[in-house]
Parts: structure tokens; sequence; C-alpha cells
């Protein structure tokens, strides 16, 4: 059986995000969908349902993060290496409201080793920014879309 092995790396990333998808139930439960993908960058986005509304009657933060933490998945492994979160941070600053639709741009910064960084802008569709996310990123062993390294090897 031959995997087909995508060159271009947007191919790549988005051959990765798709395989990536199938597989997080977390994010599809969410409402999430993926609306850009690339070599180091992912925009996901999600609406605010009334069963994401805290005790203030906004967006309860932990969505937001969570939001956010998916963009970064996805961004991070759009090179088909596995690659997990080892630290993040996010600040809050505004609220987002029930019916609003969030969005998170997430952008790789820096990359090198096993090591990376990238910075994750939640905002309102349409308008202002309510979160900002730095995560680092950690390389583990393994491909998200498994055996492609190796197929890419074999000669044509």
């Amino acid at each position: 059986m031959s995997i087909p092995v995508p060159t271009d790396p947007q191919a790549l990333a988005e051959a990765v995000a798709q395989a990536m998808w199938s597989r997080d139930h977390a994010s599809q439960a969410l409402g999430m969908r993926i609306e850009a993908i690339g070599p180091g960058t992912a925009t996901l986005s999600m609406p605010v349902r009334a069963d994401m509304v805290n005790g203030h009657a906004i967006c309860h933060g932990g969505f937001m993060f969570t939001l956010a933490d998916s963009a970064f998945a996805y961004a991070c492994n759009s090179t088909n290496q596995n690659t997990v979160a080892s630290a993040c941070h996010i600040d809050f600053l505004a609220p987002a409201r029930e019916g609003d639709v969030l969005e998170a741009e997430a952008v790789e910064r820096s990359a090198s080793g096993r090591t990376g960084v990238y910075d994750i802008t939640v905002r309102v569709r349409g308008g202002k920014t309510v979160a900002l996310f730095r995560g680092k990123s950690y390389r583990i062993q393994g491909e998200v879309i498994a055996g492609l390294a190796a197929a890419s090897e074999r000669p044509a």
C-alpha cells in the first residue's frame, strides 16, 4: 500500500490537519471549525453557546483557552512531527458573549530543534481581540500521519 506523500508544505499542513481532525473529538464536540491551515499557522473558530457561558453571562475563560490551545496544536503539528504543549499562558482582555463566534489565529514565532513558540490571538469574529495566548511546544517521537516520513524516503 502506497501512502501519498505531500511534497508541498501547504499540502502537508492540510493533510496533517485532516488526519488530526478525524481524531479530535474534543474540538469537534465544542463546535470548532478549521478556518485556515498552513505551515506553522492555523485559524480555528468556535461559536459561544449557552452552555459555555458562566455566572457573569460571559464566555467561560476555559473555553477561550481551549479554542486557543486547539489552534496552537494544529499550527505546531503542521509539519507532521508529533508535537505537544510544554507550557501555555493566556491573558484575557475582554469578554465574549453567547452568540459570538470566536476565532483563534495561531502563528509560529520560533521553531528550533525540538521546541517552538507560538502566539495565538483570540478575537470575536469581525471585532475585538478578547485573549492573547502564548504556547511553547515540544516535539515528541512519531508522526501525526504515521509512516509518511518513511514513505517519502522510498524511491518512486
